[in-house]
């Protein structure tokens, strides 16, 4: 057929078909191009990667997700991978309660809220605040460990993107992943320097980004019934921004613990340690006033390693010679925490606590 047309149809019929080549091969060249030259092709193929683990372990390999929603699926931490629950954190047991009720029931059993009224579903936000190093980010793996959501743990630094437009498209999907996972925490450490209180100077994209989180946090597009809430954790809650304080109406101060609260931690830190019969608890705890949760654990840890370093230096010869079997280390003591600063317990007073937070 292609023989009995004319030499100029057969031309013109030429012409075309190496037109339509040539634009293919333009195709596909130009986006080899640009894939090879794009900052974010590396991130991307990262950010697939890791979601696709993810998203293998909860057993959703058939669900489909965006470009960004890969990047914000790389923040979901495991239920596996957190070890913390409510009974690993002394004195807290009032927030802790607090929590289980007003937070975890309405979210793991929506149905028994919802069927009675909206107002008794799970809260938009939960804010948690206090000095450092008094357990919030503990209190937040635990609350994700006890109510088996899904957990994100989102970095400010994966929102913020250099790219104009970018910033929004992953706090839009930040949102949408979180409702197709639902019940979902979004978990957000020293949330401050993240949504501070908004100024007149802020630069546009930052600006557009915080108002693009806060309408698909608490917006017309948000739905009641959605059981995805933002859990926030601060050392300074005056910074942040008043809507968004108005959108976390759940707030709990975690305070320097009492002296009650500090022998509780002591105990619990200590439990698996051999100590010296008829250690006093109640003494350690009136000597370490002022003392974080923190500054307590590496207290502990400072004085249960003065027993083996003294078995390590007893050690004669080469240490990789010795049968570990035949090394004795004796029990902890009070003497093992005074000893570290002799001064300080000898007056009972704490100096000022280091921010180990």
């Amino acid at each position: 057929m292609f023989k009995d047309l004319s030499p100029t149809a057969r031309k013109f019929i030429l012409d075309v078909t190496l037109l339509a080549l040539s634009q293919v091969a333009l195709y596909y060249g130009v986006k080899w191009v640009m894939a090879t030259v794009d900052p974010m092709s590396a991130k991307r193929i990262e950010a697939k990667s890791r979601s696709s683990k993810i998203m293998d372990k909860l057993g959703l390999t058939g669900m489909k997700l965006s470009e960004h929603e890969e990047i914000i699926a790389g923040e979901i931490v495991w239920p596996e991978d957190l070890h913390v629950k409510f009974d690993d954190i002394g004195g807290l047991e009032p927030i802790i309660d607090s929590l289980r009720e007003s937070v975890i029931y309405p979210l793991v059993f929506p149905e028994l809220f919802s069927s009675v009224s909206n107002l008794l579903g799970p809260p938009k936000g939960v804010l948690l605040y206090g000095p450092p190093g008094c357990g919030k980010t503990m209190l937040a793996k635990a609350l994700a460990k006890e109510s088996g959501a899904t957990f994100i743990n989102m970095h400010v630094s994966t929102l913020t993107e250099k790219w104009f437009g970018e910033s929004q498209k992953l706090v839009h999907a930040l949102f949408a992943l979180a409702k197709r996972l639902q019940p979902t925490i979004i978990f957000i450490d020293e949330i401050d320097s993240f949504l501070r209180e908004r100024k007149s100077h802020d630069h546009e994209a930052v600006a557009m980004m915080k108002a693009e989180f806060m309408t698909l946090w608490d917006g017309l597009a948000s739905a009641d019934a959605s059981r995805v809430i933002v859990l926030g954790a601060t050392n300074r809650p005056s910074d942040l921004d008043k809507a968004i304080l108005r959108r976390m109406p759940k707030r709990f101060a975690i305070e320097l613990p009492d002296k009650a609260q500090r022998a509780k931690v002591l105990r619990l830190l200590l439990k698996r340690i051999s100590l010296e019969d008829g250690f006093d608890f109640d003494t350690l705890a009136t000597r370490t006033q002022g003392y974080s949760s923190s500054d307590l654990k590496e207290l502990c840890r400072d004085a249960v390693m003065i027993p083996v370093r003294e078995s390590i230096r007893a050690v004669k010869g080469d240490i990789k010679d010795i049968d570990l079997k035949t090394v004795t280390i004796r029990k902890v003591g009070l003497k093992d925490f005074f000893s570290l600063d002799s001064n300080l317990f000898d007056s009972g007073i704490a100096s000022e606590p280091v921010d180990l937070d």
